[in-house]
């Protein structure tokens, strides 16, 4: 049943229902649209990527992971230090 809204759109009422609905027909459909024996898989896809590409690209990404850790670092680094300090000014009690 296909449910359709009301015309008026301040009626509160329930939704008509069109009884006459007809779902479409799907005895003809097979549920696949591409072969799946020339079909590569993910993991093959995966494989073909790491094998070849990911090579190249390693010493570029491990330089830019490295600048921004680095990059990350100094703020903490400098805020550690400056909670040392204060707590080396504060006084014991």
């Amino acid at each position: 049943m296909k449910p359709t809204t009301p015309t008026d759109k301040n009626a509160r009422q329930i939704p008509f229902v069109d009884f006459q609905y007809q779902q479409s027909n799907l005895e003809n459909f097979a549920g696949h649209c591409a072969k799946t024996s020339t079909s590569k898989s993910l993991r093959d896809i995966s494989r073909d990527y790491f094998d070849s590409e990911a090579k190249h690209d390693f010493l570029s990404d491990a330089a830019i992971f490295g600048t921004l850790i680095a990059t990350a670092a100094v703020p903490i680094i400098a805020g550690l230090s400056a909670v040392i300090h204060l707590c080396q000014t504060l006084p014991l009690y």
